[in-house]
């Protein structure tokens, strides 16, 4: 009797008991909901239409049509893509090389035990504040201090440095500057912490033992500070390069869409955009395809080349 009471009451504390070991699914399963509905389906779909033709004359519609490769081959023989991604590639690369030596020469200061720099949190607040505009409001900004009218031009003349109103907006030279001006102002301040991060992140005692054997300031970062924040290099580039294949709310709001002058500031997504505006999906599509496979690719190749040296040294310990 008393080993069939023990069973009972094993089975009744059995169907009181919860099992919590399933409920980690329900915690994640709105990522993959949203993921599914909102970015796994959009890209499938996008890949499905771009070997269709589809695109709208007026008010008749063409298509959907199954013609193959024939989009791809328009993007890449037919079309200006070659001219766009140069303009992409001088625009952020003019932009972020500034970005990335100014953004390091601040990390190194503020996280120096040397300099012990005061207001650091004021300072860091100030170079991260551009950050929190919207890129929109970024670029009205700079559209309205630099027009011919503007305060720019205002105060060059009452300074008698200039006669006439510098047409900001019609030269190729000033329209990119203004650009990367732009990109540099918003992102300096996000590099500039993630750099610190990775700074912070590194032993004080090498620092020290460097201190210790004479080692300049300068031997020290060369051969101490930045080997050890490559990693966190890499991840910048890497992710700047990725938002600068993305550029579109900056050029798009200063140069109304146009890429003006003649189409020197379109990027790759300003040109993109422009398909899908004109309901030409087919052609959108097989451009939006070939971009992923270009920035996935150039991902990889950065990775790749920049880290092979730490996971060689890594195999070695």
């Amino acid at each position: 009797m008393n080993e069939t009471n023990l069973v009972k009451e094993e089975k009744i504390k059995r169907r009181k008991s919860v099992s919590y070991s399933r409920w980690g699914y329900f915690f994640i399963l709105p990522f993959f909901v949203v993921y599914i509905l909102f970015s796994l389906i959009p890209l499938l779909s996008t890949f499905y239409f771009s070997f269709f033709e589809n695109y709208r004359i007026g008010l008749m519609e063409v298509g959907p049509n199954f013609i193959g490769w024939a989009n791809y081959h328009k993007v890449i023989y037919e079309t200006e893509v070659p001219r766009f991604a140069m303009n992409t590639f001088i625009i952020w690369i003019v932009g972020f090389l500034p970005q990335l030596l100014i953004a390091l020469l601040f990390a190194v200061w503020f996280t120096s035990n040397r300099l012990k720099l005061k207001f650091q949190q004021f300072f860091k607040t100030v170079i991260y504040m551009p950050n929190l505009i919207m890129a929109s409001a970024f670029a009205m900004l700079f559209f309205t201090l630099f027009s011919d009218a503007g305060p720019m031009n205002q105060m060059l003349i009452s300074m008698n440095l200039i006669q006439e109103p510098i047409r900001f907006m019609t030269r190729t030279d000033t329209t990119r500057g203004l650009i990367e001006m732009m990109n540099f102002l918003m992102w300096f301040g996000n590099t500039t912490l993630l750099l610190m991060a990775g700074i912070m992140g590194i032993d004080q005692s090498l620092f020290d033992a460097a201190y210790i054997d004479g080692a300049s300031s300068t031997k020290t970062f060369f051969k101490v500070t930045l080997p050890l924040l490559k990693p966190i290099f890499v991840y910048t580039l890497i992710t700047s390069m990725i938002g600068g294949i993305q550029m579109f709310d900056v050029p798009q709001i200063l140069t109304n869409g146009k890429g003006t002058p003649d189409r020197t500031t379109e990027t790759l997504i300003m040109y993109l955009n422009n398909h899908l505006a004109s309901k030409n999906y087919g052609v959108a599509g097989a451009l939006s395809v070939l971009i992923f496979i270009v920035t996935a690719f150039l991902g990889v190749f950065v990775y790749k080349s920049l880290m092979k040296e730490n996971s060689i040294t890594g195999g070695k310990r």
